[in-house]
């Protein structure tokens, strides 16, 4: 029998196209940050000078975030802006992979903190043009993730409680939004609580500095519960819920005194039950929620009530609390989109203040994503629409770049799913003022 060639085997590969743009939803964020005026707060901010690597940070910075926002999680990754005409779609000279790695690796303490007060200067740029929530009340979500690395030689590198070898970072994100407000890189070994207090105290004053003119709630989960949280934030005029642990003696004695009358049903799973009262722990309120199965099987193995508890010094009844703490968990999505083919999936360098600095190339990257989609936009984005989602559809772009009558043309696939909501975009961000310090 005779061998039939089929067309996609007949098929010829080269790379030769100088005008193509693989990820032509740069421009969009290039768009955005023109208006911020990021490469000129990062050049004025982070103090480089005389340091090897350290000309011209803002380039340097911003090739790092926008392979980021492209899908990057390595540092040889960036060059993906060199390929094709990509830089042409972009405000700002990409750096080669050698010379980012030499510049992670020129930082010291005090310039991470310079980068860390770029984040929030462009928190407060954002936010000035109408991404913030003025005088609308914020809710605030604070945890800690496991950064897991590979090999021994990763400066402060440690094994935690989770027994995974890696770095233990501190994040605040915006619960309504998504954006990361805050990021610390700490040691793996380190505590969940370490360093919270100074955590919250820049956090609180970063928001307040950047807009953020109505009510404050914080978010914790039980690793965050001592004395000394609860006093900060009194301290710094915010409301809170925290977790507690349920098998401490204090706790425990607690929730076995309330009265069983007292109990009021919530929606659970199908083959469950779950139920809400509180009670007053160290003449604060303490609200527990405590969940079984139903189903005859399962009733006798585990018969007894799983309780789950939170200290609060909100207001509203004791179910409408619960069910606005559970939403604690949504923070999870924010790491997860740090995470998921992104810069915090991998910590490129072996020296501590580099990785900490690439810490903050992941934040801001994960923030102008945000606000590409959703800035200068009448309607609030779905809170569930992750940043995977976005890369699909705005910045995973083909397109080739060229001149039509001396202007410079994005010529993307006819029927792409998503050009409407692309122009539209691209329009909402040209109109926005350009921001300064």
């Amino acid at each position: 029998m005779k061998r039939v060639s089929h067309p996609i085997d007949r098929a010829q590969v080269i790379f030769d196209e100088p005008n193509l743009v693989a990820n032509a939803g740069l421009l969009l964020v290039g768009t955005l940050v023109v208006r911020l005026r990021l490469e000129l707060l990062v050049n004025t901010t982070v103090r480089l000078v005389g340091r090897v690597g350290g000309a011209l940070p803002g380039r340097k910075v911003l090739t790092l975030v926008h392979a980021i926002v492209a899908g990057g999680s390595h540092i040889d990754h960036a060059d993906v802006l060199r390929a094709g005409n990509t830089a042409g779609v972009l405000p700002h000279r990409v750096m080669a992979p050698s010379t980012l790695g030499t510049f992670l690796r020129s930082f010291t303490f005090g310039h991470v903190r310079q980068l860390e007060a770029v984040v929030g200067e462009v928190l407060h740029r954002a936010w000035n043009m109408g991404a913030g929530p003025d005088a609308r009340r914020l809710v605030i979500d604070v945890d800690s993730t496991i950064c897991e690395v590979e090999g021994k030689q990763k400066q402060g590198a440690a094994f935690g409680y989770t027994k995974v070898l890696g770095y233990h970072p501190l994040l605040a994100s915006r619960a309504d939004t998504g954006e990361v407000l805050h990021a610390r890189m700490r040691k793996g070994s380190a505590n969940t609580a370490r360093g919270a207090r100074r955590f919250l105290d820049e956090l609180i004053a970063r928001v307040r500095r950047a807009g953020a003119a109505g009510e404050i709630v914080v978010r914790v989960d039980s690793g965050f519960w001592s004395k000394d949280t609860i006093a900060t934030l009194g301290r710094l005029d915010v409301r809170y819920t925290m977790a507690v642990r349920t098998n401490t003696k204090g706790i425990a004695a607690a929730i076995a005194a309330i009265d069983d009358d007292t109990w009021d049903a919530i929606d659970y799973t199908p083959d469950g039950e779950a139920q809400v009262a509180e009670t007053v722990y160290k003449d604060r309120r303490l609200i527990v929620r405590r969940t079984r199965l139903t189903d005859r099987r399962q009733l006798k193995l585990w018969p007894d009530w799983r309780h789950f508890a939170f200290l609060t010094d909100l207001d509203s009844d004791a179910v409408t609390i619960d069910a606005f703490h559970r939403e604690h968990a949504t923070v999870e999505l924010d790491i997860r989109d740090l995470k998921e083919g992104a810069g915090l999936e991998h910590m490129p360098s072996g020296n501590f203040h580099a990785n900490s600095a690439w810490l903050q190339c992941p934040v801001l990257a994960h923030n102008l994503i945000r606000w590409t989609a959703t800035i200068g936009q009448p309607a609030p984005v779905d809170r569930r629409i992750v940043a995977r989602t976005f890369r699909q559809r705005l910045i995973h772009l083909p397109a080739r770049l060229v001149s039509r009558a001396g202007t410079p043309t994005l010529r993307g696939p006819l029927n792409w799913p998503w050009q409407h909501w692309f122009t539209d975009r691209l329009a909402a961000l040209r109109a926005l003022q350009p921001q300064t310090g």
